[in-house]
C-alpha cells in the first residue's frame, strides 16, 4: 500500500519550509499568492489530505468557530436564510479543520445579548461570524473589540462596516437594480414591504430601490412603504392591506423571497393575476422562489459564498498572533444579479 503524503511531502514538492504549508492550509493572510499557488498546488498532485482531528489534538484546542443567527421567538424562522449562511459556513470550517456551532439568539432579549460576549469571555470558541441585527450593534462589535476576540460581520450597514470587516453584498445597488428592472416594464405606482428597521442591508435596499423612482422622476406618493419581519405571514398580512385600497399599486416589492411568497398568496387569495394585474418581487433567491406560481423575479444573493467567505476571513483573523479581525472598513463584496421570472411583467 503507498504511503501516505505528510506535510514534509508537501513542503520538499513546494519548495517552502514546512510552516509556510502550515500557514497556507490554515488560511493565514501572511503568506503571497504566488507561495499560496505553489503550495496548493502541491497539495492538489500529492493528493494531500489534512487530519484535522490529528492536529486538533495536537494543539489541544477545539478549534470551534460560532455563528450567531437572530430569531424573534414569537415569529415562524426564515425559511433559507439561516440554513444557507449555515451551509456555506460549515463548508468552509471542514476544509480549514475547524468546528462550527451556532446560536439563535433573540435581539430583543438582553440576556440573549449577553451570552455573545459570554462565548468570548469563556473562550467557548475561537471566532464568531454575527448576522443582522447582531452585525449591525456597535456596541457590541466595540466590546469584541476591545476583548481583543476575532469576530467577521455578514449583511452589515455602512455604520458598522467603518467599524470592522464584513461581508456581504451591494445591497442599495441591489435595491436599485430592481427598481430599474420594474421602471422598464413601464411600472409607475409601487408598493415595497421592507424587512425590520433594525436591519439595516435591508434598509438599503429599500433606498436602492427609491434611488431607481428619483432617477426616473417619480414624486414620494408613486410608492407606498410597509414594515415587514421577513416571515411568510407578514407577506399574507401586509399585501392584504396594500392590494385593497383605490390606488392599488402595479407591483409589488418585498425585501425577501419569504414575505414575497406571502405576498403572492394574498393576491391569488383576492383574484388577482400575476403578472397580468400585478407584479411581485423578492430578494435572496431562495429555493421558495422557484417553487411557488409564478416563480419570483428577485435578486440572487450567493447566501452559501457569503458564509463560506466570512469563515474564511475569520480563520485567517483567528490565525493571526494578533488574534485581531480585518482592519476597520474592510468590505468583502460577493457579486449578485437580478433574477428575471414570471412574476414580473411589462404594463
Amino acid at each position: 500500500m503507498d504511503k501516505k503524503p505528510t506535510i514534509d511531502d508537501v513542503a520538499r514538492v513546494a519548495g517552502v519550509a514546512r510552516a509556510t504549508v502550515s500557514r497556507v492550509l490554515n488560511a493565514s493572510p501572511n503568506t503571497s499568492e504566488r507561495v499560496r499557488e505553489r503550495v496548493m498546488k502541491a497539495v492538489n498532485d500529492l493528493n494531500y489530505q489534512v487530519n484535522h482531528q490529528a492536529r486538533q489534538l495536537a494543539s489541544g484546542t477545539n478549534r470551534l468557530l460560532a455563528v450567531i443567527f437572530a430569531a424573534d421567538a414569537d415569529a415562524e424562522p426564515n425559511s433559507y436564510y439561516h440554513s444557507a449562511i449555515e451551509l456555506g459556513a460549515m463548508r468552509a470550517c471542514s476544509e480549514l479543520g475547524f468546528g462550527l456551532v451556532t446560536h439563535t439568539l433573540d435581539p430583543a432579549a438582553e440576556p440573549d445579548r449577553s451570552r455573545i460576549l459570554t462565548l468570548a469571555d469563556k473562550s467557548r470558541c475561537d471566532g464568531l461570524v454575527l448576522t443582522p441585527p447582531f452585525s449591525d450593534d456597535d456596541a457590541l462589535i466595540i466590546a469584541l473589540q476591545e476583548r481583543g476576540f476575532p469576530f467577521v460581520l455578514i449583511s452589515a450597514g455602512p455604520d458598522a462596516r467603518r467599524l470592522s470587516c464584513s461581508v456581504g453584498i451591494d445591497d442599495r445597488q441591489a435595491g436599485f437594480e430592481l427598481g430599474s428592472h420594474l421602471l422598464r416594464k413601464g411600472h409607475r405606482r409601487f408598493a415595497f414591504i421592507s424587512g425590520p428597521r433594525d436591519h439595516k442591508s435591508a434598509a438599503l435596499r429599500l433606498q436602492g430601490f427609491l434611488d431607481a423612482l428619483v432617477g426616473a422622476g417619480l414624486a414620494d406618493d408613486a410608492i407606498v412603504i410597509a414594515e415587514g419581519n421577513f416571515t411568510f405571514k407578514s407577506g399574507i398580512d401586509l399585501a392584504g392591506r396594500l392590494l385593497t385600497g383605490s390606488d392599488r399599486p402595479t407591483a409589488l416589492v418585498c425585501a425577501n423571497d419569504d414575505m414575497a411568497a406571502g405576498a403572492l398568496f394574498t393576491a391569488h387569495r383576492l383574484g388577482l393575476n400575476v403578472p397580468a394585474d400585478l407584479s411581485i418581487t423578492g430578494f435572496d433567491d431562495t429555493p421558495v422562489s422557484q417553487i411557488v406560481w409564478p416563480p419570483l423575479t428577485t435578486i440572487h444573493q450567493p447566501l452559501r459564498q457569503i458564509g463560506s467567505r466570512a469563515i474564511e476571513l475569520l480563520v485567517a483573523s483567528v490565525v493571526q498572533e494578533n488574534g485581531t479581525s480585518d482592519p476597520a472598513g474592510e468590505e468583502h463584496l460577493v457579486p449578485f444579479h437580478l433574477v428575471e421570472r414570471g412574476s414580473s411583467a411589462q404594463r
